[in-house]
Parts: structure tokens; C-alpha cells; sequence
């Protein structure tokens, strides 16, 4: 059986959860290990330590945030950008099964070496599933006004899932 509590995650998807919820918690309560690439890291850190998510970024000390940049295979370095790269990269160096992308290039790609997959919609409904409470709709909200696109078979899916009625 696959070991599902233990993932590694994209930029995107850290930064959509602070949105959604206000914080990363959430991924404390669902998974015993959070891989962050040292890529992705830097990805978060970029625009410096007052930009949007950076805070929450910092204050999730519990995130297993690796210290050194990888090496990634040439395929991934020229199929796709640096982060969704490094997750691939480091889930398969690991031995993790689990990657959270929300692209959908980065998605393919991960399949096809054999990972399994969540995005920050997965994460939102296996959190509702598992007894969190919070609006979905809202949450939805939240991410779309801090920038985050969400297509609507993606919005409808997710209000679907979580039981609530459309916008």
C-alpha cells in the first residue's frame, strides 16, 4: 500500500492554502511529512519577507524544508520550471509516492514517473473529508481574490465534492 503521509509540494499550492485558509496548518494535520525542495523554498522567498504567504512560510517550522538546491535530471529541467522540477526530483529521490502539483504539465509529468497526486483542491477536500471545518466557497473566494486561477471544472468539482452549491 502506498505511504500517503508523506508529500512533497510546489509553490503554488503553498501559497493557495495560505490564501484559502490563512495559514498551512492544514497540511500539519493531513500529512506526517511536508517536503519542501530547497528550489521551491527559494521560489517562496524571492520578493522578499513582506510578500504575500512568505509569513505562514516561515512560521511552519514543522515543514521539512531541505537545506540544499538539487540536481535535477535534464528532463525535468527542460520539461518544466525549476519548482515543479525539484518536487519530481526530490519525491523520487526520497522514495515519497506523494506530490502535490497543481499544473498541469507538472501533473503529467509526475505520473508518468509514477507518482501519485494532490493539488490544493485534493488537500481542501481530503481536510473537509477528514473534519475540518470550513466553507469551500469561501475558501474558493479567498484564492481567486489573492490571484490564484481556478478553472470552473475545478471550482465546480471541488464545491461538488464538499457538498455546497455553486457561486
Amino acid at each position: 500500500m502506498p505511504d500517503t503521509k508523506r508529500i512533497v509540494i510546489n509553490t503554488g499550492p503553498l501559497i493557495a492554502l495560505v490564501a484559502a485558509l490563512g495559514d498551512l496548518k492544514v497540511l500539519r494535520s493531513l500529512y506526517s511529512e511536508v517536503i519542501v525542495p530547497f528550489e521551491v523554498c527559494q521560489e517562496i522567498l524571492a520578493k522578499g519577507p513582506h510578500c504575500f504567504a512568505v509569513s505562514q512560510f516561515n512560521e511552519a517550522d514543522w515543514l521539512k524544508k531541505w537545506p540544499n538546491d538539487l540536481e535535477i535530471s535534464h528532463y525535468l529541467r527542460n520539461s518544466l520550471d525549476l519548482g515543479e522540477a525539484s518536487v519530481i526530483q526530490m519525491a523520487l529521490n526520497e522514495g515519497c509516492q506523494v506530490v502535490c502539483i497543481d499544473e498541469t504539465v507538472g501533473r503529467r509529468i509526475a505520473k508518468l514517473n509514477g507518482l501519485m497526486l494532490t493539488g490544493t483542491v485534493g488537500i481542501l477536500l481530503r481536510a473537509k473529508k477528514e473534519g475540518l471545518s470550513f466553507s469551500m466557497k469561501d475558501a474558493i473566494q479567498r484564492m481567486t481574490s489573492k490571484g490564484v486561477w481556478l478553472s470552473e471544472g475545478v471550482i465546480d468539482f471541488a464545491l461538488s465534492h464538499a457538498g455546497e452549491k455553486g457561486f
